[in-house]
């Protein structure tokens, strides 16, 4: 019905090119879900490589239930499929012949073919009503054509079983029965043992003599009433006893026949407990301990009954072909365990397949040497260990995951489950909040370790002397200072032992920096403690303490802030640190002075010194000489960016760079503030790479980019002199060319940026 409503009314979208199908339009239906498609657009699908099977056999499949189809449809017909090319009518469904449908129905048990005219989707159900019996036959119902569902009775089904001796117990159900569960006795072929079977099972086969093998020797008397018989137990009767007379025509060895052995006056064998005559010649008959290549024969005269063991020596190795032992034949049974179980005590030495342990089997055969052992390798999360047998190479990495959060000591930053194992809590940027034996400002970030940095605010302490105040920090090594009293070594034995020097790690102090060191009293000296360090090593280690004081603030350095470092550096210190000024220094002053005298604003800009143009600074410009398109090409990119963001719709546009060494991205760093542009390294080396943002209205492009500077600066250059070699005393072995001094390094110990 909603098919019929949409198409009447044209608001049936086609799923291959999403247009209303007209009423009028040439369409197709998939059978499988009753979908109508343009028959153009059909066709042009189904030539599609987006439409073929995942196989590649079964044809095309439907856009909408992708089922595949082997034709590709190429008429107009109705729904039902008897006219091509069906014309519009008015009063019937839309590419509808008007006539009866006729199609079979789905219901595979319904006769009946569909009753109404021509229509979309699937065929309703039959109408009729038809007469069902129940599963077990007994009884009859009325119910509607094509139900699906099974009639059932309360009676009993009584059907005959497999077995076609008893019947069917169970209320009237559906499918075959169930097989007899009834069990039945059977017998062995011999008559010794029994067992029970399910009734009509396939084991319950008797020929008449029994229904199964025991496989215990048989036991029956045979014919001759005299001996058993000696076969397994089988089935149907047993054999004629093998020493009757009329059976037997050999000697025992069965070389001689027994009727020449007859005219020879042996006498003639009536029943089968008579002996058989021997002909005296070696029995000769082939032992069970020969093999192929050798056969050892029985060496006793014609007999009868089995051969003795053979008397026969030969030489058996032992599994790895390293030892040797010489063994008496013994039939093949022994043969065959000696084989298996004689092994030499010699170790094997080769590399298991691991590389690691070696083989160290006894009387190895083993080629491939696969190594038993578990690996135990600490994992890389170094939780647990690999749990493989051992093996080459690298472990894998651990498989087992935590889906419970990892944050940080204050828990600000979070990483979210699953979580692999061994992965580090996240860094975090807050002032660690741990508690700390001393009340002094913490200057170092949240941290995973148990441990917090030692403490490295300075404070002022009295030397041990009382004699002048210094700077130290809480983590500054100290030295105890230990003697023996002067009665038991005496003055000189005390002198001449000096100091022991304790806790002071790479520093080598002096103890005589105490100017009072000459007056103490040797006879009094017990344990004295003095805390001093040495000026070079206090040095560095006061300059590590402002480089750590200084890094814990390099987040507020990005964000434009400024570090108060006066607490870290004296008065003298800062005067001998000032910078001179130079020329660039006195024309800022007069220049301000100017402005003030003639009450200028400073964001005005009369004399255009700032629209004149950047200021690169001159370790920039030299950098940019080594590699001059390497900086063409970042001021490249950088413009254009620029040009793009105050162009477009976006207020922010980024460009990420390749990774670079840190040269290249200090470089691109003071472009950017030159650019107006943001710029922030991300990753660790060696993948640390720069991601610059532009931002409308806040970066703009100068007018004379690093590049052009450089090649004016390059072309009002003057020319270099000529070099002129000096004539200089051959005995002197110096040149009169100098060499140019090598310049030192600029490192950068706090690149801020980067």
């Amino acid at each position: 019905g909603s098919l019929i409503e949409q198409l009447t009314t044209e608001k049936y979208e086609c799923m291959v090119c999403c247009e209303v199908v007209r009423i009028v339009a040439p369409v197709w239906s998939c059978q499988n879900c009753y979908h109508v498609f343009h028959l153009n657009c059909i066709k042009k699908w189904a030539r599609s490589p987006a439409s073929q099977a995942e196989d590649g056999n079964s044809g095309w499949r439907c856009p909408a239930c992708q089922n595949a189809s082997v034709q590709v449809p190429k008429t107009y017909t109705c729904f039902c499929g008897k006219v091509h090319n069906p014309e519009w009518n008015r009063n019937e469904i839309p590419h509808s012949c008007g006539e009866l449908c006729g199609k079979k129905r789905p219901c595979l048990d319904c006769p009946h073919l569909c009753n109404i005219l021509c229509h979309p989707g699937p065929c309703p159900s039959c109408p009729a009503f038809v007469t069902k019996t129940c599963e077990c036959g007994q009884t009859s119902h009325s119910v509607r054509c094509g139900q699906s569902t099974k009639i059932h009775c309360s009676n009993v089904c009584g059907n005959t079983l497999n077995c076609g001796k008893h019947s069917c117990t169970q209320v009237c159900h559906s499918g075959k029965c169930s097989p007899c569960q009834l069990t039945v006795q059977q017998v062995c072929y011999c008559g010794s043992n029994f067992k029970e079977v399910l009734c009509g099972s396939n084991e319950e086969f008797s020929d008449g003599f029994g229904s199964f093998s025991c496989q215990n020797i048989c036991g029956k008397k045979l014919n001759c009433g005299r001996h058993n018989c000696k076969q397994v137990c089988h089935p149907q009767p047993c054999q004629l006893c093998p020493r009757l007379p009329q059976v037997v025509y050999r000697c025992p060895c069965g070389q001689t026949p027994l009727s020449k052995l007859l005219e020879l006056g042996c006498v003639e064998r009536k029943i089968c407990t008579d002996p058989i005559p021997s002909c005296g010649k070696t029995c000769g008959k082939p032992l069970s301990c020969g093999s192929y290549e050798f056969i050892h024969t029985c060496e006793s005269l014609c007999h009868e009954g089995d051969c003795r063991p053979c008397s026969h020596t030969s030489n058996i190795f032992c599994r790895c072909g390293f030892k040797k032992k010489v063994r008496i034949w013994r039939g093949g049974f022994f043969f065959l365990i000696a084989a298996i179980t004689f092994m030499c005590d010699k170790r094997c030495n080769k590399k298991r397949s691991c590389g690691r342990h070696k083989c160290n089997e006894v009387c190895c055969v083993d080629t491939e040497h696969k190594c038993s052992l578990v690996c135990g390798r600490k994992l890389n999360c170094g939780l647990h260990r690999c749990e493989e047998p051992c093996h080459r190479g690298s472990c894998q990495t651990c498989w087992q995951t935590s889906f419970d959060e990892l944050t940080c000591y204050c828990g600000e930053s979070v990483i979210y489950p699953p979580v692999p194992c061994g992965t580090q809590p996240p860094e975090c940027k807050k002032t660690c909040t741990r508690p700390h034996d001393c009340d002094h400002p913490v200057y170092h970030s949240c941290h995973s370790e148990e441990k917090c940095p030692p403490c490295t605010y300075l404070t002022q302490k009295w030397c041990m002397g009382k004699h002048e105040v210094i700077c130290q920090s809480l983590t500054l090594p100290y030295v105890e200072l230990y003697s023996t009293h002067t009665e038991q070594l005496g003055t000189d034995k005390f002198v001449n032992s000096r100091f022991r020097l304790l806790n002071v790690g790479d520093c080598s102090p002096c103890v005589t920096c105490c100017p009072s060191f000459q007056s103490f009293s040797l006879k009094s000296w017990y344990v004295i403690r003095i805390l001093f360090c040495i000026l070079l090593k206090s040095t560095i280690l006061f300059f590590r303490i402002a480089a750590i004081s200084i890094a814990t603030k390099l987040t507020d350095l990005q964000l434009g802030d400024s570090v108060e470092i006066s607490r870290l550096i004296t008065k003298k210190e800062m005067k001998q640190a000032r910078l001179q000024c130079d020329e660039e220094c006195l024309a800022i002053q007069r220049n301000r002075r100017l402005a003030e005298a003639l009450e200028i604003d400073d964001n005005s800009d009369p004399f255009k010194i700032r629209s004149s143009g950047p200021k690169y600074s001159d370790l920039l410009k030299e950098d940019a000489r080594k590699d001059i398109k390497f900086v063409s090409d970042i001021e490249k990119e950088m413009r254009m960016l620029v040009e793009a963001v105050n162009k477009g719709k976006h207020t922010k546009k980024s460009h990420c760079y390749p990774p670079m060494n840190r040269d290249h991205r200090r470089i691109i760093h003071e472009l950017a503030q030159i650019y107006g542009i943001e710029s922030v390294s991300y990753d660790n080396e060696p993948k640390r790479n720069v991601v610059i943002t532009a931002v409308k209205g806040k970066s703009i492009c100068p007018s004379n980019t690093l590049t052009s500077v450089l090649d004016k600066e390059m072309q009002s250059r003057p020319a270099p002199p000529l070099l002129h070699y000096k004539q200089t005393d051959k005995t002197s072995g110096n040149s009169g060319l100098s060499k140019p001094l090598k310049e030192e390094p600029v490192i950068d110990y706090f690149d801020v940026q980067d």
